[in-house]
Protein backbone atom coordinates (compact mmCIF):
# COMPACT_ATOMS: atom_id res chain seq x y z
CA UNK A 1 0.00 0.00 0.00
CA UNK A 2 0.99 3.57 -0.55
CA UNK A 3 2.61 4.83 2.69
CA UNK A 4 1.08 8.31 2.46
CA UNK A 5 -2.42 6.81 2.17
CA UNK A 6 -1.76 4.75 5.28
CA UNK A 7 -0.56 7.86 7.13
CA UNK A 8 -3.70 9.78 6.09
CA UNK A 9 -5.93 6.90 7.21
CA UNK A 10 -4.13 6.61 10.55
CA UNK A 11 -4.49 10.36 11.19
CA UNK A 12 -8.17 10.16 10.28
CA UNK A 13 -8.63 7.23 12.64
CA UNK A 14 -6.94 9.10 15.48
CA UNK A 15 -9.29 12.06 14.95
CA UNK A 16 -12.40 9.86 14.82
CA UNK A 17 -11.35 7.91 17.91
CA UNK A 18 -10.68 11.12 19.86
CA UNK A 19 -14.18 12.29 18.96
CA UNK A 20 -15.79 8.93 19.73
CA UNK A 21 -17.20 8.83 16.21
CA UNK A 22 -17.54 6.12 13.57
CA UNK A 23 -17.00 5.98 9.81
CA UNK A 24 -18.78 4.17 6.98
CA UNK A 25 -17.87 4.18 3.29
CA UNK A 26 -19.75 3.85 0.00
CA UNK A 27 -17.49 3.15 -2.97
CA UNK A 28 -17.99 2.55 -6.65
CA UNK A 29 -14.99 3.23 -8.92
CA UNK A 30 -12.47 2.59 -6.12
CA UNK A 31 -13.87 -0.91 -5.58
CA UNK A 32 -13.16 -1.08 -1.86
CA UNK A 33 -9.68 0.47 -1.99
CA UNK A 34 -10.69 3.16 0.51
CA UNK A 35 -11.99 0.50 2.93
CA UNK A 36 -8.77 -1.48 2.44
CA UNK A 37 -6.67 1.56 3.32
CA UNK A 38 -8.79 2.26 6.41
CA UNK A 39 -8.75 -1.34 7.65
CA UNK A 40 -4.99 -1.60 7.13
CA UNK A 41 -4.71 0.57 10.24
CA UNK A 42 -4.36 -1.49 13.42
CA UNK A 43 -7.22 -0.65 15.76
CA UNK A 44 -9.52 0.61 13.00
CA UNK A 45 -12.27 -1.57 14.48
CA UNK A 46 -12.67 1.13 17.15
CA UNK A 47 -13.74 3.78 14.59
CA UNK A 48 -14.65 2.05 11.29
CA UNK A 49 -18.11 0.50 11.08
CA UNK A 50 -18.53 -0.83 7.54
CA UNK A 51 -18.08 -0.25 3.84
CA UNK A 52 -20.31 -0.74 0.82
CA UNK A 53 -18.88 -1.49 -2.62
CA UNK A 54 -21.74 -0.66 -4.96
CA UNK A 55 -20.31 -0.92 -8.43
CA UNK A 56 -23.55 -1.40 -10.34
CA UNK A 57 -26.54 0.92 -10.35
CA UNK A 58 -28.66 -1.96 -9.01
CA UNK A 59 -26.32 -2.31 -6.01
CA UNK A 60 -26.48 1.45 -5.39
CA UNK A 61 -30.27 1.21 -5.29
CA UNK A 62 -30.52 -2.10 -3.37
CA UNK A 63 -27.80 -1.61 -0.76
CA UNK A 64 -27.81 2.17 -0.28
CA UNK A 65 -31.30 3.20 -1.36
CA UNK A 66 -30.10 5.50 -4.14
CA UNK A 67 -33.31 6.50 -5.94
CA UNK A 68 -33.63 5.17 -9.48
CA UNK A 69 -34.77 8.65 -10.51
CA UNK A 70 -31.46 10.12 -9.29
CA UNK A 71 -29.49 7.65 -11.39
CA UNK A 72 -31.69 8.26 -14.44
CA UNK A 73 -31.63 12.06 -14.12
CA UNK A 74 -28.00 12.60 -13.10
CA UNK A 75 -26.18 9.33 -13.84
CA UNK A 76 -24.07 7.15 -11.58
CA UNK A 77 -21.20 9.63 -11.82
CA UNK A 78 -22.75 12.72 -10.30
CA UNK A 79 -22.73 14.70 -7.10
CA UNK A 80 -26.41 13.82 -6.61
CA UNK A 81 -25.60 10.11 -6.71
CA UNK A 82 -22.55 10.54 -4.45
CA UNK A 83 -24.74 12.37 -1.91
CA UNK A 84 -27.39 9.64 -2.06
CA UNK A 85 -24.71 6.96 -1.64
CA UNK A 86 -23.22 8.67 1.42
CA UNK A 87 -26.62 9.29 2.98
CA UNK A 88 -27.62 5.67 2.32
CA UNK A 89 -24.43 4.39 3.91
CA UNK A 90 -25.22 6.37 7.06
CA UNK A 91 -28.77 5.01 7.16
CA UNK A 92 -27.51 1.42 6.79
CA UNK A 93 -24.74 1.69 9.42
CA UNK A 94 -24.11 2.87 12.94
CA UNK A 95 -21.63 5.49 11.76
CA UNK A 96 -21.47 9.22 12.41
CA UNK A 97 -19.70 10.04 9.14
CA UNK A 98 -19.95 8.64 5.62
CA UNK A 99 -17.79 9.11 2.55
CA UNK A 100 -18.90 8.18 -0.97
CA UNK A 101 -16.91 7.91 -4.19
CA UNK A 102 -18.30 7.35 -7.69
CA UNK A 103 -16.50 8.04 -10.93
CA UNK A 104 -15.02 7.03 -14.27
CA UNK A 105 -11.62 5.45 -13.62
CA UNK A 106 -11.09 4.34 -17.23
CA UNK A 107 -9.61 3.39 -19.51
CA UNK A 108 -13.06 3.49 -21.14
CA UNK A 109 -16.52 4.54 -20.04
CA UNK A 110 -16.04 8.27 -20.29
CA UNK A 111 -18.19 10.71 -22.22
CA UNK A 112 -17.75 14.32 -23.37
CA UNK A 113 -19.60 15.50 -20.24
CA UNK A 114 -17.88 13.03 -17.91
CA UNK A 115 -14.47 12.12 -19.30
CA UNK A 116 -12.25 9.44 -17.81
CA UNK A 117 -10.87 10.78 -14.54
CA UNK A 118 -14.15 12.42 -13.46
CA UNK A 119 -14.86 11.45 -9.86
CA UNK A 120 -17.64 12.65 -7.56
CA UNK A 121 -17.32 12.63 -3.79
CA UNK A 122 -19.69 13.20 -0.89
CA UNK A 123 -19.04 13.58 2.81
CA UNK A 124 -22.01 13.46 5.16
CA UNK A 125 -22.29 13.87 8.91
CA UNK A 126 -24.97 12.25 11.03
CA UNK A 127 -26.21 15.72 11.96
CA UNK A 128 -27.31 16.14 8.35
CA UNK A 129 -24.53 18.22 6.84
CA UNK A 130 -23.64 16.89 3.39
CA UNK A 131 -21.09 18.22 0.92
CA UNK A 132 -20.32 16.97 -2.57
CA UNK A 133 -17.53 17.80 -5.01
CA UNK A 134 -16.41 16.71 -8.46
CA UNK A 135 -12.76 16.39 -9.39
CA UNK A 136 -10.95 15.49 -12.59
CA UNK A 137 -7.85 13.35 -12.11
CA UNK A 138 -5.18 12.61 -14.70
CA UNK A 139 -3.47 9.32 -15.35
CA UNK A 140 -4.37 5.72 -15.94
CA UNK A 141 -7.02 3.72 -14.08
CA UNK A 142 -4.78 2.98 -11.09
CA UNK A 143 -3.71 6.62 -10.80
CA UNK A 144 -7.30 7.91 -10.92
CA UNK A 145 -8.36 5.41 -8.25
CA UNK A 146 -5.40 6.21 -5.99
CA UNK A 147 -5.96 9.96 -6.27
CA UNK A 148 -9.63 9.37 -5.46
CA UNK A 149 -8.82 7.48 -2.26
CA UNK A 150 -6.38 10.21 -1.20
CA UNK A 151 -8.87 12.99 -1.94
CA UNK A 152 -11.63 11.22 0.01
CA UNK A 153 -9.39 10.81 3.08
CA UNK A 154 -8.17 14.40 2.92
CA UNK A 155 -11.72 15.68 2.47
CA UNK A 156 -13.01 13.89 5.55
CA UNK A 157 -10.02 15.02 7.62
CA UNK A 158 -10.73 18.64 6.66
CA UNK A 159 -14.40 18.29 7.55
CA UNK A 160 -13.58 16.71 10.92
CA UNK A 161 -11.25 19.60 11.74
CA UNK A 162 -13.94 22.13 10.86
CA UNK A 163 -16.82 20.32 12.57
CA UNK A 164 -17.90 20.54 16.18
CA UNK A 165 -18.32 17.24 17.96
CA UNK A 166 -21.51 15.47 16.99
CA UNK A 167 -24.10 15.18 19.73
Amino acid sequence: MNDDLEILAAELGTALLARGEWLTLAESCTGGWLAQVVTAIAGSSTWFDCGFVTYSNAAKMDMLGVPEATLERHGAVSEATARAMAQGALVHSRADWAVAITGVAGPSGGSPDKPVGTVCFAWVAKDGGCEAQTRHFAGDRAAVREQSVRYALQGLSQRLEASPLLA
